[in-house]
């Protein structure tokens, strides 16, 4: 076998076996959890049968667990009065029973495709399935005791304005049998970014000890949770510049590993910190002041789940008379692109945009999704877009195409050459190789040149998958006519062809949806097909007949891939073909739509082959 069909085989096996494990690779499934098994609270005591102390503040000069009183418990808050949050991108409500910003939807996204269909929500009551909320207080320290600060469960007063809008935050108010008033003021901007700030203003005879600290509680996994290794779900932490990702099956894992490691992944942070969780396209994040140093926990609960982060400051001490604050920031919302980054920019958030998870090429596809987010903006619809970013890749490569395919050409011109060297040899390998060696030399040909665009083009497409399955702005983004999510499979199916017959094909998953091709993925094997009949074909019958297979290989593997991605490969052949038939033209070849070439070598033309 020559060396440019090994090289060939070689990149097009390692790419196709990859692609089969992505499809088929997913995360194990979530652990069952042993309904007789003994809840654990947060000091790795056994709790109360009634499950009614899942959580415990720790005094403030402890360095306990955790700081929130009652997060988890069973106590509903659906029922509890509220103030409205009324933004131009968020709605929903903060629960006076401990303050919690616990119902919150994001006005600007829906479930699904129907215009009529629900607001993803974000964040839910305690009570409800998937309850997924904030809290916000102080832990006690010194000769306070749990009684003298509020707690999840206390009810606030609303001091002033019922209702948190842009220009508008609203304070809530609790004072304790000391004669300390503990107040919280709540803002939030345009987009998803909340700011608490908590005081506390001792009228008492004696100096008091407390830390604040911010909690984000999650019931139980996401009911939307993806569970594919591609894409990071769960915990998030950035400490001092280094972004640390937990998933939820690994913070259950250090419960049954270590106890002691289970009741808190404690980091300390120095500066320019924030901890939170992560989902697909949504995120919640607790962020201290820039300068501000925090200890960062996570925490995971046994019977029944819960997951926290928390972000804890450092313990103050309020002299009689005084008042002392604290500010910390809360995102809760989309992980748009444009929105982090300015959050990044502006409000000194440091490393924020990589909350979204650009995996190992992010040296690929942090600049690939910036030139797609800027041809958008241009074009104003995301599959023109993915067409322009390909031809701008396909221009970059193009220097060392050309070289490639000019090789290529040489390489089908001696197809009829190589036939008869190998008929001369016969069984004798060595002989071949020495003879086929002589003719490239002769004939100026590199045969290693041709594979390299295959080669270069295989972390470009992974990158690209990676930015089209990751990032929000591909969701739900719309294309031509039946095209109306980029993000997901091609709908159409060749099963009632395309919709001329009146049923449903299969759902993705099932067996029949493997042969229920769209019509993106039929266009992607004509194209593959039409694009390697440029390309020389392997002398040996056996490499031939897989070369031969392979686009309608490729045509079923890549069909229940994202209809984004499958365009790209679409305009990526259609480029490298008309690249390919440009260059053999003005080499003298005079290939047909089929690669068949009817004229011989203009000229030799080593310099093109160095």
């Amino acid at each position: 076998m020559d060396d440019q069909n090994k090289n060939l085989i070689l990149a097009i096996a390692l790419s196709g076996i990859v692609m089969l494990v992505w499809l088929v690779f997913f995360a194990p499934p979530p652990p069952v959890d042993d309904p007789n098994a003994t809840p654990i609270t947060s000091q790795g005591q056994t709790a109360p049968a009634n499950g009614a102390a899942t959580g415990i503040v720790a005094p403030a000069d402890s360095g306990g667990e955790t700081s929130a009183a009652d997060v988890g418990t069973s106590t509903p808050t659906e029922d509890a009065p509220r103030v409205s949050i009324d933004t131009p991108r968020l709605s929903g409500s903060i629960s006076l029973r401990g303050g919690r910003i616990d119902d919150l939807a994001l006005r600007d996204y829906r479930e699904t495709l129907d215009p009529g269909s629900d607001v993803v929500t974000l964040m839910k009551p305690e009570g409800q399935p998937g309850a997924y909320y904030s809290v916000h207080g102080w832990a006690p320290g010194g000769d306070l005791q749990l009684a003298d600060v509020p707690n999840a469960n206390t009810i606030w007063s609303v001091d002033g304005n019922d209702t948190l809008k842009p220009d508008a935050p609203i304070t809530l108010a609790w004072e304790n049998d000391r004669g300390i008033t503990f107040r919280r003021e709540i803002s939030v901007d345009e987009d998803y970014l909340f700011t608490i700030t908590q005081t506390v203003e001792n009228a008492s005879n004696a100096a008091v000890r407390m830390a604040p600290y911010g909690i984000l509680a999650r019931h139980g996994e996401p009911e939307d949770l993806k569970g594919f290794f591609i894409i990071h779900e769960g915990a998030i932490r950035m400490a001092d510049g280094e972004l640390t990702e937990t998933d939820y099956d690994d913070m259950t894992d250090l419960d049954r590993n270590d106890r002691e490691a289970a009741l808190a992944s404690v980091t300390e942070v120095e500066e320019n910190g924030w901890i939170g969780f992560t989902d697909h396209y949504w995120m919640t994040t607790l962020i201290p002041i820039s300068d501000q140093a925090f200890t960062a926990k996570e925490l995971y609960r046994p019977g029944p789940d819960l997951y926290l982060t928390e972000a804890r400051m450092p313990t103050v001490t309020v002299e009689p008379g005084a008042t002392q604050s604290v500010q910390t920031q809360m995102f809760a919302g989309a992980k748009e692109w444009e929105t982090i980054r300015n959050y990044e920019n502006k409000n000194g958030i440091t490393g924020f945009l990589d909350s979204i998870d650009w995996g190992w090429f992010f040296f690929l596809t942090k600049p690939i999704f910036w030139m797609l987010h800027t041809l958008n903006g241009f074009i104003g619809n995301m599959g023109w877009s993915i067409i322009g970013l390909t031809l701008i890749i396909k221009a970059i490569l193009l220097p060392l195409a050309y070289k490639s395919y000019v090789s290529m050409a040489r390489m089908k011109e001696l197809q009829p050459e190589m036939e008869a060297l190998k008929e001369r040899a016969g069984d004798d390998k060595q002989k071949l190789q020495k003879e086929m060696m002589m003719l490239y030399k002769e004939k100026k040909v590199n045969p290693a040149a041709g594979c390299l665009p295959i080669l270069m083009q295989i972390p470009i497409f992974f990158s690209l998958y990676k930015v089209i399955f990751v990032t929000l702005e591909l969701r739900h983004a719309e294309w031509i006519g039946w095209i109306r999510d980029l993000s997901a499979p091609d709908p159409s199916s060749i099963l009632n062809l395309f919709g001329l017959l009146p049923f449903t094909p299969p759902e993705p998953g099932s067996l029949l949806a493997i042969i229920s091709l769209g019509v993106l993925p039929i266009i992607l094997g004509i194209s593959m097909w039409l694009q390697q009949k440029l390309n020389p074909a392997p002398t040996d019958p056996t490499q031939k007949m897989i070369f031969a297979w392979m686009p309608w290989i490729f045509m079923f593997m890549l069909g229940s891939f994202a209809s984004g991605l499958v365009l790209y490969w679409i305009a990526n052949n259609t480029i490298t073909f008309i690249q390919q038939y440009a260059i053999m033209r003005s080499q003298g070849y005079k290939p047909d739509v089929f690669g068949n070439i009817t004229s011989g070598f203009k000229r030799d033309k080593p310099e093109a082959d160095k």
